[in-house]
């Protein structure tokens, strides 16, 4: 699983078998994410408060163009 980033404890990754459309899973003390980037928009939500969710989405949306980036390089012959 390549790790695009680590903030604020949050781990940014993508799975070595992900897919269309570029997104971006976050784990932090046993919860997940996934955030779709081309519009940010949450996918689904395990054990992430409100809150969270919503600095979740800020990181995204301010490292948006790293996590293309980082996707076009691990996922360049998909």
């Amino acid at each position: 699983m390549p790790t695009v980033f680590i903030l604020n404890g949050y781990r940014f990754m993508f799975y070595s078998d992900d897919h269309e459309p570029i997104h971006v899973h976050v784990e932090k003390d046993g919860h997940t994410a996934k955030l779709n980037i081309e519009p940010v928009e949450l996918v689904f939500n395990k054990g992430y408060k409100v809150n969270e969710i919503k600095e979740i989405e800020s990181i995204v949306s301010d490292r948006k163009d790293l996590v293309i980036e980082k996707w076009r390089k691990v996922f360049k012959n998909k």
